[in-house]
């Protein structure tokens, strides 16, 4: 087991073996798919009610996801916590395959744009928050475009990951 641990990289079989097992695991335990995208909304929108409770009543999108002050629903839930695991576990699986590289800014960005670290962290702020903004406009992310979407067999999500990969 170790020895498949410590793989750089996986066999795509085996990860798309087990994402599926997973998206049918959370669809038989919660009626839930596999997403993330919906956390970011959720976050804002808490932090949002803390701090302006009257802008969340008033914006249909917000309360949406984390509903009134008479009816509120979690921030944190399932969905937050999947995101939390992502990102521990891909810190833990880089530290057990050792294939770990720590770099402000990655060579593949330095032979493009140069070393500027400003630069890179500026890029992949802006790229996060379009990501993010044409995710929420879609209705999902590429995870719940690709992996859920694709499971159920959903014409949009297909014509999606189509678009992506073009």
């Amino acid at each position: 087991m170790w020895e498949l641990l410590r793989k750089p990289r996986w066999s795509p079989y085996v990860v798309g073996t087990a994402l599926g097992v997973l998206s049918w695991v959370t669809f038989a335990a919660m009626g839930k798919a596999l997403g993330t995208s919906t956390t970011m909304v959720r976050a804002v929108g808490g932090l949002e009610r803390a701090v302006a409770p009257a802008h969340v009543e008033s914006t249909a999108y917000l309360t949406k996801y984390i509903g009134t002050a008479a009816e509120p629903k979690p921030v944190f839930e399932w969905q937050f916590a999947l995101v939390i695991a992502l990102i521990v576990g891909a810190f833990l699986a880089a530290r057990i395959a050792r294939s770990h590289q720590l770099a402000a800014v990655p060579r593949v960005w330095a032979a493009r744009f140069g070393e500027s670290r400003a630069l890179r962290y500026a890029g992949a702020f802006v790229g996060g928050a379009v990501l993010l903004f044409g995710a929420r406009l879609a209705g999902g992310c590429t995870s719940g475009h690709g992996l859920s979407g694709g499971l159920q067999l959903a014409v949009g999500s297909w014509i999606f990951v189509g678009s992506m990969f073009a």
